[in-house]
Order: C-alpha cells, then structure tokens, then sequence
C-alpha cells in the first residue's frame, strides 16, 4: 500500500480474537488482519511542533473544509465541514487501500464518528460517508452503513462488506455527500475478517434437489394487494405456474415493523397469512406453485436498512418461532413450492450473542425441516440476496435447500429514475463509465453459476427488472437477456412483479407518467407469456414426496 503522506498509519497488525469463529463465518483461526488504521495524530516537525493541517496530497484541490484538529474528548481526529450558507455539496478524503491483499476476503471497516447540524440527506445513502469505493471489470459497488442527518456525540461505527476476487481498486472514503454541516472522524480501520467460500475438492454427483416435478417454474412475484382473479388471470391466461408470496408490511425496505414489537408484527403477520391461505387456494385453481417469503422479518429493518434480527434478540428469536409456525400450517399444502426465509437479508455489524445470517439460516432450516419433510426451503445471501453473495456462503448443511439470488445489475440502469437516480441509460450500452450486454451479465452471474457446479445445487432467481421507462425498448432487451441466461442454466424464475408497483409492471407502457395500462401488450408482457408458454402445470392430484425421495422433473 501506498501510505499517505503525514498521516500516522499503521497496516499491517494483527490482533487476537478471543471469541471463537461462530459457524458459517469463514474468519481465519485465531485472528484478523487490520491492513489500514488511522489515528489522525499529526507529524511532529523538526522544530517539535505537531503540525495540524491536513496536507492536500490527501485528496488533490480538496483541501477546504478538511483539518486535523484536537478534540476534548477524542483527541486528534479528521474534521470535515461544509458551512449551511455553501448550500448542499459533498466533501472528503480518499485513501487507496491495499487492493491485493483484500481481494477475496470479507471485511469490516470501525470508526469513530461525530457529527453536528447535518442536513437530512436527500437519499438514504448520501449524508456522513464511511464508506468503501470498490471498482470491479463489471461496475462500481459503494458499501457503506447509511447515517443519518443531524448530530450525535462519539459513536462506534462499523460495516461490513465483501471484497470481490476481481477487485480493481478498494477506496476508502471519509466525509459529506449532498449536506451540509460538520463531521469528526477517528481511530478509523479497516479489518480483514475473512476469505471467500471454499471449493469442495470433489464435485457432487446425481441431480440437484429442486422440490417440484416440472421442467421449470416461470413466474413472478406479487404484489401485496393482488386478488383471486388477477392469479386466475395470470396462471390461466398469462399460462404462468409460479408466483412469490410476499409477506410484506407496508413497503420495502421501510415498513412498519421497524418500529413496533413482535406482539404488533405478529398480529400483522396473522392477517397477512389469512390472505395468504386464501391466496393458496385460488393458486391451485390456476395451476401456480408458490414460494411463501417473508419480506419483512419481525423487527422490519433499521436506518441503515439491516435487519434488525441481527442486532436484537427478541427479533431473532421471533423469526425461529415463526418460521415453525409457517412451516406447521403449511407442511401439507399442494400449492407451496417452498419457503423463502427472508428477502434479501442484510447483518451489518451482527451483535454480540446473535447469530449471524448463515448460521441463523442454518438453524431456521434445520426446525423447518423438522416439521415439514416435503417442500424446499429457499435461502438468499447477503447482503440483499445479490449474485456475488454467493461466494462468500457455504451451503446449508439441511436437505431439501434450493439457493436464491436476486438480479438487478447494473443497478443504475435497472433503477434508473427511482428515489431521483440519473436517468437515460440504454441496454446494451455504457452504463456509468462499463459497457453492458449479455455476456457482462453472464460475468455478474458467474458467482451463482460456479456455486452451482461446485455443489451440485438448484438456483432460483426470486426477483429480476427492469425500469418500465428504461429508453428504446432497453427493458425489453434487458429482460430477454437475462431470461435466456436463466434458461441456458436450468434456473427457476419470478419477475418483479405482477400487479405491485407500476414502476416494474409490463402491462405499462414507457411513459412513466401514464399509469394506466396499455391497451396493447408491450413487449416485456409479450416476452414474459412467451416463455410461459413453455410451461407445465403442476399436478396436486399427486402425493407430495418427502425430501430424499427422488423429486426431480
């Protein structure tokens, strides 16, 4: 690594970890390697006077608003302001970060921060920045724990975030985006606490374990407020045999449950299982398999959008009672093709005592699977279920498992206009600085294609979109693209979504003004039927066939 000039580092050190490694976390034996430490203590010149400016070789023309200074409290430590009267701007210090030694590894950046009189960030993810900038062959990535606006005295700071094998550059980033007001940072590091997942020295014979007995389920997911006839019409007209069931509280990722107890969310949960059950029959009458998913955990999702499972006990131990329930009152049913255990599930720094998202994984399935021996139980990884989660999760040591990721990326042009984002990116085509077509996609794949082939397992692609009003048919070609990768590899699909938000829909047209749905099918429905053309129906005339059984198509 290149060290900054007159800041004191230290990289790099190792440190004992007394606790040992919980199951699912792939942490070396014994220790985590800190390869960048910052304490911000300036240089002490040849005349023995501390000099406390922050030097420009830090971050080039950006020196303004950026000081070493001595805090009461804290000590010397990195202040970065920008004044109410400069109006919302972003400001702050870049350091690169040594990119070989990360690649492959998981890692957890800790610091110390303060803040006063912050703007209320316009987006979620701008305001205090903590965060790495990570540049790959196939795009950007920029992990960070989002915080909020306003003021707070000295916190403890950490995420979490994965380091790709391919890994260009790793930067790390300290400061304000899009605000105004003032930020302290210290005693900043960054830890490497783990490697990827390990390849079993020999590849699994026989066939993978799907949990139904069709060529393929084709689908999408639901929406919340979908009624019997909207999955009549779409198993029976659409020829579609597969929906998500979204349990879902509100909207995503914010929801009521991020602020009420498990007694609330539970009295919530009743009444949406009670739609679910009648939802369940009207499924079987058009022919639809169905994945329950638990879209909102109890405990719904704090500021910084991480479960908060992961961070209270009395949530965690909910999601375990719960999921014993589902699986008890749904063990029988003709129409449940599985259980996905949470959408896209995000730890952040898991607290002490908790179990983090594999293990909890792990432990959830093995109480389903005890209780109901017939359908699959489905498990994304984290964070946000993203293809590249994958090689950081070894596989469940349950039958009966099939493995889910969701597809968005590049996510700037398959969220183009949402929450404000930039907006007139075409597929195929350059797409924030990296050229997009099929065979880039193939690549942001390749995570959950090599994890099939390593282990022998069923894939699911529980979500994948594209923006209605992406320019020039792009959705279209977007989908088709991806729908075809699906197919070549034998995957289960659900497109997001049927009848939720018009945003996603393909009953509407390109005009994101018009909210109406088209009198003609746009190319995206017709796309969607095409394939569903292809499918069989389910036969629930037949007996459900225990895990371990032969249950393959």
């Amino acid at each position: 690594m290149n060290a900054v000039p007159r800041l004191r580092l230290v990289l790099p050190l190792v440190v004992a970890i007394s606790a040992a490694c919980p199951p699912g976390q792939n942490v070396p034996a014994g220790e985590e390697t800190v390869v960048f430490s910052a304490g911000f203590e300036p240089p002490i010149s040849t005349d023995g006077v501390q000099i406390a400016e922050l030097p420009n070789p830090w971050v080039p023309d950006r020196g303004e608003g950026l000081a070493l200074v001595r805090d009461p409290q804290q000590g010397w430590c990195l202040h970065v302001a920008i004044p109410r009267e400069a109006g919302r701007a972003s400001r702050n210090v870049q350091v690169k970060l040594p990119t070989e030694q990360l690649k492959g590894t998981r890692v957890r950046v800790s610091a110390r921060i303060k803040a006063a009189d912050v703007l209320e960030p316009p987006q979620r993810y701008n305001g205090v920045k903590c965060m790495l900038k990570i540049d790959t062959p196939t795009g950007t990535s920029w992990p960070q724990r989002n915080l909020p606006g306003g003021g707070w005295d000295w916190t403890n700071y950490e995420s979490v975030a994965a380091i790709p094998a391919d890994a260009r550059s790793v930067t790390l980033i300290l400061g304000l985006e899009a605000v105004t007001g003032e930020v302290w940072f210290d005693d900043v590091r960054v830890h490497s606490i783990g490697r990827q997942r390990s390849v079993p020295f020999q590849r699994p014979q026989g066939t993978a374990f799907v949990g139904h007995a069709l060529p393929r389920l084709r689908g999408a997911m639901i929406g919340p407020r979908v009624t019997d006839d909207d999955l009549m019409e779409f198993g029976r007209d659409w020829g579609a045999n597969h929906v998500r069931w979204q349990l879902i509280w509100g909207g995503f990722p914010r929801s009521p449950a991020d602020s009420v107890g498990v007694a609330e969310y539970r009295r919530w949960l009743e009444s949406a299982l009670q739609r679910l059950d009648e939802g369940l029959e009207a499924c079987r009458r058009a022919g639809i398999l169905a994945v329950i998913d638990i879209h909102t955990p109890p405990g719904g999702r704090n500021a910084a959008s991480e479960c908060r499972m992961f961070h209270e006990k009395e949530f965690q131990d909910a999601f375990l009672q719960i999921w014993e329930e589902i699986a008890t009152r749904y063990r029988e049913h003709p129409a449940v093709w599985g259980y996905d255990l949470v959408n896209e599930p995000v730890e952040g720094a898991v607290a002490e005592g908790l179990m983090p998202w594999r293990q909890l994984a792990e432990v959830t399935a093995r109480r389903v699977r005890d209780i109901d021996p017939y359908h699959a139980i489905i498990v994304e990884p984290g964070p946000w279920g993203s293809p590249d989660g994958l090689d950081w999760f070894e596989p469940l040591d349950v039958p009966g498992i099939v493995y889910s990721v969701h597809m968005y990326q590049p996510h700037a042009f398959t969220h183009q206009g949402v929450y404000d984002s930039a907006v007139g990116f075409r597929y195929p085509g350059e797409i924030a600085g990296t050229y997009y077509d099929k065979e880039v996609l193939r690549r942001i794949l390749d995570p959950v294609i090599r994890y099939q082939r390593d282990y022998g397992v069923h894939i699911y692609i529980g979500e994948f979109s594209a923006i209605r009003w992406a320019p020039d048919e792009s959705a279209y070609r977007y989908l088709r693209d991806c729908i075809e990768l699906f197919e070549e590899y034998g995957w289960d699909w659900a497109y997001h979504a049927f009848r939720e938000w018009d945003g996603w829909s393909v009953e509407h047209g390109p005009d994101r003004n018009d909210r109406n749905r088209t009198a003609t099918p746009t190319r995206r429905r017709l796309l969607l039927e095409e394939w569903f053309a292809r499918n069989q129906k389910p036969d629930f005339a037949a007996p459900l066939t225990p895990i371990g059984e032969t249950h393959a198509p």
